[in-house]
């Protein structure tokens, strides 16, 4: 499908917004409906042809006392997701009246698997459907979204496609909310140096096999595609073959919502599963990957902002035994990388350092975002001077 295309699909989209949604929401709120709705909707034509075959599944599950069925209908899916309800969006077009929609609705949502609960629960898209029902404009939207106009099955819209679509919606969305505009993104101009970065120098050393990539603070997942893009893109190029893993941690609920939502939709769905977020889940006071070693990390870290709830969650600065940011170095067992409390960035890095491989020929290597306090914040022997230390005597820093 060319660009043009997807422009269509995509004004489309958001023309229903202001078409259904303009006096329920103010604009920089259209993205709570939108946003989930253009997810389900998707996520249901994906799996409008194997619907019985689910639904048998399910039934045969529960027969046989089963508890554990997740692996099972993701099998009789033939997805990374799927839905067990006897509902598809399209069945929901024809209820009598607002109440049986909304009950409808709701056991629909309910069928889904865990892993889109998770994304619906982050976005937060439950609380929109009491307001949505009551104004009359959930039958609205169901029907503007299935409506012959538009056709996000497989069969009209590849996953590539899809997903464009899905992240030029999210930037339009993001560009309306001027109070947060830049607050979970990175130019893809930046995005694509650091990719470069990471990859261009190590190019003639990169064999055929498998890669980790991680990204601590992934916000809606932009680092993490581009790196894999970039990596499969430089496989082809000197004849390897390369399979990539993507791991990722987000503790905005709506940004992690996207990022994982951008990845099933994508067809995406083992990364999707390695993707971890929302509120209780700080990288810094609750890693979601301990003990595991990546090939390659990006990351752009939020700087400037306090990590004293971390701080105060991991034991104060004196009792801090967390083995990423007390190490031994230079002959101090209990050498510290703790930072002021009042901004973490560092200690981002500090966390990809810890996943460093140091027992491959290719190691790992890290691209990372700061500002310019990063080079100078914090007296000798205090947790910033340490980090910088302890990067230059092991001679990691290569620009």
């Amino acid at each position: 499908m060319d660009s043009s295309q997807l422009s269509w699909i995509t004004n489309y989209i958001w023309g229903i917004a202001d078409d259904v949604l303009r006096d329920l929401y103010v604009r920089g709120k259209y993205r709570d409906v939108i946003l989930p709705m253009t997810v389900l909707r998707r996520l249901d034509a994906v799996l409008e042809e194997s619907k019985q075959a689910v639904l048998d599944m399910k039934a045969g599950l529960d027969k046989a006392g089963i508890v554990e069925q997740d692996a099972a209908l993701r099998q009789a899916a033939g997805e990374a997701f799927y839905n067990t309800s006897k509902f598809t969006m399209r069945d929901l077009k024809s209820r009598a009246s607002r109440q049986q929609l909304k009950a409808d609705f709701e056991a629909y949502l309910d069928g889904f698997s865990p892993n889109v609960q998770d994304i619906l629960d982050n976005f937060e898209f439950r609380n929109q459907i009491p307001r949505l029902s009551k104004a009359d404009a959930l039958g609205t939207l169901i029907e503007k979204l299935t409506s012959p106009d538009i056709d996000l099955s497989p069969a009209g819209l590849d996953n590539h496609g899809m997903g464009s679509i899905f992240e030029e919606l999210v930037r339009k969305f993001n560009e309306e909310n001027n109070e947060e505009a830049g607050e979970h993104w990175t130019p893809r101009d930046a995005v694509k140096l650091m990719a470069q970065l990471i990859f261009l120098p190590v190019a003639d050393q990169i064999e055929s096999g498998t890669y980790l990539l991680y990204d601590g603070a992934c916000g809606t997942g932009g680092m993490l595609t581009v790196a894999e893009d970039t990596l499969q893109q430089l496989s082809v190029d000197h004849g390897k073959e390369v399979a990539t893993h993507l791991y990722g941690q987000e503790i905005n609920a709506e940004t992690y919502a996207i990022c994982k939502a951008d990845l099933l939709l994508k067809g995406e769905g083992d990364a999707a599963d390695n993707i971890v977020g929302g509120p209780e889940h700080s990288t810094l006071s609750n890693d979601a990957f301990p003990g595991r070693e990546f090939d390659f990390m990006l990351s752009n870290p939020p700087y400037g902002k306090s990590w004293k709830t971390d701080l105060e969650r991991m034991g104060g600065k004196k009792d801090m035994r967390d083995p990423r940011f007390v190490i031994e170095h230079a002959g101090d067992f209990e050498y510290s990388l703790v930072t002021r409390s009042s901004d973490g960035q560092m200690l981002f890095m500090a966390n990809m350092i810890s996943k460093m491989k140091r027992g491959t020929r290719l190691g790992s290597r890290i691209a990372t975002v700061h500002n310019g306090s990063s080079l100078f914040t914090g007296d000798a022997g205090q947790g910033e001077s340490n980090i910088r230390r302890w990067i230059i005597e092991n001679d990691w820093l290569e620009a």
